[in-house]
């Protein structure tokens, strides 16, 4: 594959900030390019917590994935 986007996505103190890093690296060691970006406003909290992650080998890569344009999603949670 020669690009692609995941989506990680739960709730505060699952460890998905390093799960995304552990990815993002893997694919970096794969020869990818590789964007990880985080939203988790009240992450402290218990609050909701997701997880950007875009490779390509080549090419722009924009940080943020679209609403419904994820490849995949890996949902920690029932409620995300």
């Amino acid at each position: 594959m020669t690009k692609g986007s995941l989506v990680l996505c739960g709730v505060g103190g699952q460890g998905l900030i390093a799960a995304g890093r552990i990815v993002g690296y893997a694919l970096l060691l794969g020869g990818y390019r590789v964007r990880v970006a985080e939203v988790h406003g009240l992450a402290q909290r218990g609050g909701s917590v997701v997880v950007h992650v875009r490779y390509a080998r080549q090419g722009a890569l924009a940080p943020i994935i679209s609403e419904g344009r994820a490849d995949a999603v890996i949902a920690l949670e029932l409620i995300e």
